[in-house]
């Protein structure tokens, strides 16, 4: 019950607040990927995964980190979107690491484009006044990719390991 709790009640919610900071101030604090880390940890516990297994999903955390801060490195994401990439590879493990890769890709290009996009129009008076949506117009500004990362879990989460583990808990 717990495992269930914590993959389709804690793990979308941390996400949605991921998402929502991404969206209002390019940023994401690290007490949510902190605490992705430490619902994981109970997961871990709860699904009773092995040694082996959790070895595994450590691993698919690591290889994560270092993809993501290649990435921020190079200049594509920022430090809190690799952060937020390696917590959820954490949570996903190396079985459903490229499907997530791959869809969080396609996400993440579709809101670059669908942003740069809505950038060249001009915003209507209302939306103007609210400082957040100011910041996500500016042509200037980067992309919250933490939203595609988020979204990208979403998408995958019923196909994944982790879910059948909470179903079968």
């Amino acid at each position: 019950m717990l495992a269930e709790a914590l993959v389709l009640v804690a793990l979308p919610l941390l996400l949605a607040a991921a998402a929502g900071w991404d969206l209002a101030s390019f940023t994401i604090p690290n007490f949510l990927q902190g605490a992705l880390i430490a619902c994981f940890v109970a997961f871990a516990a709860a699904a009773r995964l092995g040694a082996p297994d959790i070895g595994l999903h450590l691993l698919a955390g690591s290889i994560g980190l270092a993809v993501g801060f290649t990435l921020f490195a190079l200049g594509y994401i920022g430090g809190g979107d690799a952060k937020l990439f390696a917590a959820v590879v954490l949570w996903l493990g190396l079985r459903d690491l490229m499907s997530y890769a791959l869809v969080a890709t396609v996400l993440g290009g579709v809101l670059t484009l669908a942003l740069l996009g809505l950038r060249r129009l001009p915003l209507p008076a209302l939306l103007a006044r609210q400082t957040w949506i100011l910041r996500l117009h500016d042509s200037h500004a980067g992309i919250p990719y933490g939203v595609a990362l988020a979204a990208g879990v979403l998408v995958i989460l019923p196909g994944t390991e982790i879910f059948r583990l909470a179903a079968a808990g």
